[in-house]
């Protein structure tokens, strides 16, 4: 049974940074892209970045580009979102998902969702 859980959510001051986790059971990820998305009140879920051994690195939103990066520990099945420099926009359910092989910054592509954690940016 795949299962993906979110971690490392909280709440943190403007300028402060983050490390969100996505723990993978179930599945490996040298067959599955990891992608991360966020949802804030009365928003739409949007994509944020992607990896996969297929095809890299994957950003979907400029506005986190050079304060988010995203990384993988084989060892331990694990994607992470490292957020730096948070404002308060940034504030939302972080969600990480799943789909076969290669990224995608749509939504409906990815098969496996993780339950999501908050984040909060406020001072």
């Amino acid at each position: 049974q795949v299962q993906l859980v979110e971690s490392g959510g909280g709440l943190v001051q403007p300028g402060g940074s983050l490390r969100l986790s996505c723990a993978a059971s179930g599945f490996s990820l040298d067959d599955n892209a990891i992608g991360w998305f966020r949802q804030a009140p009365g928003k739409e879920r949007e994509a944020l970045l992607c990896i996969s051994i297929y095809d890299g690195n994957k950003n979907y939103a400029d506005y986190v580009k050079n304060r988010f990066n995203i990384s993988r520990d084989k060892g331990n099945n694990t994607v992470y979102l490292q957020m730096n420099n948070l404002k308060p926009e940034d504030t939302a359910v972080y969600y990480c998902a799943g789909t076969y092989y290669y990224c995608s910054g749509y939504v409906l592509r990815y098969e496996d969702w993780g339950e999501g954690t908050q984040v909060t940016v406020s001072s």
